[in-house]
């Protein structure tokens, strides 16, 4: 057992695209260990703290195991805390899932909706609209400009990019991918049953998306699409359809 360590990987995002799924699913791998749980929110609320307090976080864990820290909202940390988490693991993975981002703002609106003890049928049109424009909103689904500001710091091999779509098709072999990017065996994964990786963890009530907001939310992010798509080099015209 060891007193504190840091991190070997990062989920850094995006919200309200299956990281809760991931960190469900990654917690049942023998090779992995999240001592801190989920979210720990070192490096975007508590990194006042320092690094020690962070790798006391992880004090416990097996040396044989792989740790994380799944934490979405390290989707949209600026330039200069990334490179802090660069300075301070250098060599750590670093694995991002992108939703339509379309689904995905309107699933993080009704979050907040919940949060605020609401129900959609009382939130007018206006005040979605108000929530969709909004700077955290907005930057939360800019997947390229998000990445583009990890790329800064890291190499384009230290960083996996899945999509939720995939996930929900393909579950085993997402994970599959996941283990070999962080080190840790991917054929456990084959031991498990569908029912285990069907498991919908952290869902929301599945309201649909309010046809009076599909134009605005797909001009939106048209060009955010088209500018993750590039990034990839894959697709992704099905989200803008």
């Amino acid at each position: 057992m060891t007193a504190g360590r840091l991190p070997d990987f990062l989920g850094i995002g995006a919200q309200k695209a299956g990281t809760s799924w991931l960190f469900e699913m990654l917690s049942h791998h023998p090779g992995i260990a999240f001592p801190a749980g989920k979210e720990v929110h070192f490096w975007d609320w508590n990194a006042d703290r320092g690094v020690d307090w962070y790798r006391a976080r992880f004090a416990g864990a097996p040396a044989d195991r792989k740790v994380g820290d799944v934490t979405p909202g390290y989707a949209v940390l600026p330039a200069e805390t990334v490179a802090a988490v660069h300075a301070a693991l250098p060599e750590v993975r670093l694995v991002f899932i992108a939703r339509n981002p379309v689904e995905r703002a309107w699933s993080a609106a009704l979050m907040l909706l919940r949060w605020g003890l609401m129900y959609p049928e009382e939130a007018s049109d206006a005040w979605f609209l108000d929530v969709f424009r909004s700077g955290q909103s907005l930057g939360r689904g800019d997947y390229a400009a998000c990445l583009a500001t990890w790329l800064g710091a890291y190499s384009r091999d230290r960083l996996l990019i899945l999509l939720h779509e995939d996930l929900c098709a393909d579950p085993a072999g997402s994970l599959r991918r996941v283990c070999a990017h962080i080190g840790v065996d991917p054929a456990v994964v084959d031991g498990w049953d569908r029912a285990r990786l069907a498991e919908r963890v952290n869902a929301g009530e599945g309201t649909p998306l309010r046809p009076s907001l599909l134009a605005p939310l797909r001009a939106l992010y048209a060009p955010r699409i088209d500018a993750f798509a590039r990034l990839i080099g894959r697709d992704l015209s099905h989200w803008q359809g």
